[in-house]
Order: C-alpha cells, then structure tokens, then sequence
C-alpha cells in the first residue's frame, strides 16, 4: 500500500516581507513624486526686459528708457494709465500734456519746451524709438504728479498716479530645520499648487494691490508680483501719493452759492449801447458776441468796447466776452488743427480779456465737423489752464443732443462738463428756421429731456449747467402751393409778438403739448402760427432751472427780450 505525503507549506521569512514592503513603498514614492504634480518655478512674464513699466502690479506691453533723471515713458502707457486726452501731433512733433491748471508743450527731440506759455527746459527730450514715443518722466511729474519706483535690481519701473493709496506690508516667516529663515513663495495664481514665480525673503517689502481675504496680490520693489496668503505678510503702512495743489477756479471763488442770470449780448455791425444794460433787472452776466475767429492761422477779430464793459460792472454785472468760429467749419478744421495755431487764438482771448477787463470767456462754436470734435475739446483743454491764470471763468454753449452731423455730434460734452466751469445748453431750435413742420422753438417738454439727457449720458453735474432761453419765437406761414402745404418762417423778438397779439386781437391759448401759449391767425389767405415765447414760458423754464438744480439760465438774447422777460427771469435762486 502507498503511503500518500502532502505537500508541506513553508512560511516566508520576516525579512523577506520586509524587503518587499520596503519596494512597494519605494515604488510608490517614485509614481507619486512623477506623477503628482508638484510646485513648478516660473520665470515672470518681463524677464528679459530691461526697463519692465508696471501699474498695480500690472505689466505693460512697453517698456520704459533710460533710467533716474533721464528716464521715460511709453505714450501708449501714459495714455491708458495716466491721461488717455495726452496728445501727439505727428505732423509737428508736438506734444501737449494737460490739466485743470497747467499746459505743458514738449517737441520731439528737444529739451526746451513751453508751460502755460513760460519756457520750460527738460533734463532729456522726448524721443520716438520704433514707432513708440517715449516722455521725460519730468514732465509726467509737472503736470499729473505721479510717484515713481525704480528698482535698481532689475530695471523694474512702478508707476503710481497721484491720490493712489498704497498699502505696504513685509513678509512674514518661520525658520527652516537648518535654522535658516524660510522664505516665502509668490504664486502665479491664488493657489499653492500654481507656479512660483519668486522667493520673497522675510522681511521684504511688499505693496498690497488687491485681496480676497485669504489671498493677496503683492509686488516687491524690485517688480516681481504674485499672489501669497495673507498670513504671510504684515502690513506695515497706508500711504497716499500725495496730489499737486490746485487752487479754485474762478467761477469756484466768486460763483460759489449764487445763481447765474446770464444773457448774451448778440453784436454785429455796431457796438451794443451800454446804456441799455440799466434795464436789465436781475441779470448779473452778460457775454457779447465781440470775439470771432477770422482766419485758418488763428487770428481772432475784436469789437471790443471798454465804455460797455465799465458800465456793465457799475451795476454790478460780469461780462464774459464770446468767442465763435464764425459758422464756419472748413475755417474752424484749419484753426484748430495744431497746438501753434490754437495757441493763437488763446493768446490773443488773453490779451483781450486784459484789455476790456473781462471777467469770463464763453465758447460758441457751431457748424463743425464730426471728426474736428476732438480739436475743439483740446482747445478747450489748453484754454483752460491759462483762463484759470487770469481768473477768467471759463464756459462753452452747446446744442441739445441729436443726430445732427455739423451742429451736436462734433460736441464732447461729457469731457467738455468736466473742463469748463459752465456749460450753457442753447435749449432752443426745436423747430428751426428751415423746418419743414411748424411748432414750438423750445417746448417745455422737450427742453426737460434735452437737459436731462445731458445729465444722465454725459453725467454734466447740474450745478455745471446753465438753461438756455429763448427770448425769440417764430411765425410759421403755412400756405398751399399746387395742393402742398408750404411753410417758411421768420423770427421775432417778445416785443414784436405782442405787437402781432394786439394789432390781430388774438386772445392766447394755452397749450399743453408745449407748456406755452399758443395763437393762430389768418391774413392774406396765409395761416400763420406763433408758439409764444411770453411771462408764462419764462416762468415754467426758471421752474425747470429750479426743479433740475441747474447752475442758471443764459437768455439769447437781450435785444429780443422785453422788460416782462427780466421781471420773471428776474426770479431765479437756485441756489
């Protein structure tokens, strides 16, 4: 019989096990450290840049040149950051920089430049480097008053504009097993699996420009910025770049809590009689029209009066003398198409207000074209820092907003509220000389919305803007001609329409629809039609005035205006 062995099982070893154990765990440590991802090092988006131009941590797509009192500045940067109306005129190599107080005209290439019409020398020139125009950090200083770091490290160039509040902060850390400090990383993201871009030491400096609460946006001085949780840093300090002294506008000293009653003084062939102005109950400014733009090179046409002016101050009344473009557009393109020849005109405004001692200046220009819109706020611009010199209050009249090419859509108004002391609103014109249909010339309705409209898409504060009033109507004709309605009209001052009221024997109606009296009658087989401009519809535009907080109202004009207008007009305290 056969004996039947089974097979004996044998036990592994304890160190056998051991040794496996250990092989796996080694394995796994070198899947996970190849295939987990782990913290990378990035180098930062500028290196190789020499001169890298950041803002809040932001890098520009320009580099700066130069470096301390020679450095500059990329125009495209200064335009996005620091003032996108810094203009350069190519064709003359200009360079115009401005603010509410100052002009400052640099040249390509040249260390002699002109502030509000004073010589002006720079430590280096203006230069174009491959299509980029580059701008002495001096003259950004001058005029904007920014505050600028430059690490001497890498070339990092910071750039802070004035009324900026920083934050600064220094890193925060423990100690390494060694005993050596740690450092602490920047991430590129807020998250401490993105990439590292640099090691910040403890104790370094940093500014803060943003937070989530847990994360941070922080840059070193020397340019590197990324992201570090808050418990990595200490802040240290708040400080504000401090702002260039600006000292109040005219307009801000003398028209401050006074309501303005404005009317322009409308002088063509002859001079205005002062002795008219003794009627002018509760006006407190007038502009006459004495200053046009008589050529394409800038020279400025006077019909100036002293004698006018001398009485209009004995009764206490501002004159603000206008200045116009003729009407003329192809005049106006050639006026305003370079600093040299606006400059011109604003010498001469200045010479002329020191002549007639006036107190203001009031801007009329119409009838130009969309694209010369630009030349007319730049004007503005470089007007302004020089009637701010001479304490002259500076003011522009503009047309309601429409669609019209040569008389509204030229008109920056939101940039031109923020320049002039006052804007007028000619809130008239409703119904034009040459309108196919008769109606109103200023309905009170449509006045309402065209000043609102201002306000609300513009965002021209209230206490900018002055009403403008018409102290004339128009009699609208309508007569049949081949079975078709022709309709012409004519304008006439508040005098004249009474007249037409008690030589008809019309008795007014009041009308709804526009806010004013209205009357019709028939004379030689013609309809005529008058949208009166009366007590009533004075009375409900001061109202307006009133209800919309507006600065004042600017009546067009005096000798249209009859001894009523100025009782009512008389009546406005907005203020």
């Amino acid at each position: 019989m056969r004996r039947r062995y089974r097979k004996r099982r044998t036990r592994t070893p304890f160190w056998k096990k051991a040794f496996a154990l250990g092989c796996l765990a080694a394995l796994a440590y070198i899947l996970i450290t190849t295939f987990v991802i782990q913290n990378v090092y990035e180098d930062a988006d500028w290196k190789g840049f020499d001169k890298p131009v950041f803002v809040k941590g932001e890098l520009m797509d320009y580099e700066a040149k130069g470096s301390k009192e020679s450095l500059k500045l990329p125009l495209p940067v200064l335009q996005e950051k620091v003032d996108p109306s810094i203009r350069y005129e190519e064709a003359e190599g200009s360079i115009i920089l401005t603010s509410s107080d100052k002009v400052l005209h640099l040249s390509e290439g040249k260390e002699q430049g002109e502030l509000n019409g004073k010589s002006y020398t720079l430590k280096t020139a203006p230069e174009e480097d491959r299509g980029i125009l580059y701008i002495p950090v001096q003259a950004i200083k001058e005029v904007y008053g920014i505050t600028i770091h430059e690490s001497a490290d890498t070339g990092a160039v910071l750039l802070m504009n004035q009324g900026e509040v920083i934050e600064y902060a220094k890193a925060v850390g423990g100690n390494n097993k060694d005993g050596s400090e740690e450092t602490i990383s920047l991430y590129k993201e807020p998250n401490n699996q993105a990439a590292i871009v640099h090691e910040m030491n403890v104790s370094d400096r940093v500014r803060i420009w943003s937070s989530d609460g847990k994360w941070l946006f922080v840059q070193l001085d020397n340019g590197y910025a990324g992201y570090v949780l808050a418990s990595n840093v200490k802040q240290t300090e708040t400080a504000t770049v401090p702002k260039l002294k600006v000292l109040p506008t005219a307009a801000e000293q003398r028209w401050k809590d006074k309501s303005i009653n404005l009317t322009w003084e409308a002088v063509y062939n002859r001079a205005a009689d002062p002795a008219t102005l003794s009627a002018l109950k509760g006006v407190n400014v007038v502009s006459p029209t004495w200053f046009e733009i008589s050529d394409n090179i800038g020279t400025v046409s006077n019909k100036g009066d002293l004698a006018y002016v001398k009485k209009a101050k004995s009764l206490g009344i501002e004159v603000w003398g206008l200045l116009s473009n003729g009407f003329d557009a192809d005049l106006t393109t050639e006026a305003l198409s370079s600093y040299e020849r606006r400059n011109t005109i604003i010498k001469q405004m200045m010479e002329y207000a020191k002549t007639y001692q006036l107190d203001g200046i009031n801007i009329d220009f119409e009838n130009v074209y969309t694209e010369d819109g630009a030349n007319v706020t730049q004007f503005m611009r470089e007007l302004r820092p020089y009637a701010k010199e001479n304490e002259l209050v500076l003011s522009i009249a503009v047309t309601p907003k429409s669609n019209s090419e040569m008389w509204s859509k030229f008109l920056d108004r939101r940039s031109l509220g923020q320049i002039a002391d006052y804007m007028m609103v000619m809130a008239y014109d409703e119904h034009w000389a040459s309108s196919p249909v008769a109606g109103s010339v200023a309905s009170i309705p449509w006045v309402s919305a065209a000043m609102n409209k201002i306000m609300d898409e513009d965002e021209v504060p209230a206490n900018k803007l002055v009403l403008g009033v018409p102290s004339y109507t128009r009699v609208w004709s309508e007569e049949e001609v081949e079975g078709e309605i022709k309709v012409s009209s004519k304008a006439i001052g508040m005098d004249t329409a009474q007249e037409i009221i008690t030589s008809q024997k019309l008795n007014p109606q009041f009308s709804e629809d526009t806010g004013q009296n209205y009357v019709e009658y028939e004379k030689d087989g013609i309809l005529n039609k008058i949208w009166l401009e009366d007590k009533t519809s004075l009375r409900a535009r001061v109202d307006l005035a009133e209800e919309l907080k507006l600065a004042g109202v600017a009546t067009w004009s005096r000798s249209l205006a009859n001894d009523g207008a100025w009782a009512v007009l008389n009546r406005i305290h907005l203020n």
